[in-house]
């Protein structure tokens, strides 16, 4: 995948109608501060396009990016965070739920975890919960230049327990500043959004 142009074309509220995309869409879910603005600055190539914050929980809508005129990505509002009341956080819930359910185009959900922790019963109610509304997610394991690479392994291992993922389950070190792991994402979305009997 070669980035030569993105822009943020949709962004919606809790009330807003789900846009009617024709182009693929993929989806990146995560706890507030697990680094999804930077996976997808770094994805997209830009330094903060995707507005990174010290305040978690700062993406309270669902931000549409077109990719190259031939596909989304589709930021949702961060999970997790305390300082948001119950109600407000209810209100997000449905919101992406009434996402994941509504969208004709949505190719996959990719659910970021921070992979120095254990995954926290946000994470796995998250992954759960994606599961319950029909998609198969790809694990992005955020962070990864903060361990040493003999904790990798090990770490990778941890997540896939906490989560109680299935074996086939994808799951992807990576880390916005290093970019270990970019290439491997571009891949699997090349693989995902290719027209169906198209041959590699």
């Amino acid at each position: 995948m070669v980035i030569k142009n993105v822009s943020l074309e949709t962004v919606i509220g809790v009330t807003s109608k789900i846009p009617a995309n024709i182009m693929p869409e993929i989806a990146f879910a995560g706890k507030s501060n697990v680094g999804k603005s930077s996976l997808i600055n770094a994805l997209m190539n830009r330094k903060s396009l995707a507005r990174t914050s010290s305040q978690p929980g700062k993406t309270q809508t669902i931000n549409f990016y077109n990719i190259n005129d031939e596909l989304y990505f589709v930021d949702l509002p961060g999970y997790g965070y305390a300082k948001v009341s119950r109600q407000e956080k209810e209100k997000w819930g449905r919101m992406i739920e009434r996402y994941l359910r509504q969208s004709k185009v949505l190719k996959a959900v990719f659910l970021l975890v921070d992979i120095r922790h254990d995954p926290s019963e946000n994470d796995k109610i998250m992954y759960d919960w994606i599961c319950a509304n029909g998609f198969h997610p790809v694990i992005i394991a955020t962070k990864a230049d903060k361990i040493n690479r003999s904790q990798l392994q090990k770490q990778i291992k941890a997540v896939r327990q906490g989560l109680a993922v299935d074996q086939d389950t994808i799951v992807i070190p990576f880390s916005a500043q290093t970019k270990q792991g970019r290439e491997e994402i571009y891949e699997l979305i090349d693989s995902m959004i290719e027209p169906s009997g198209k041959e590699g």
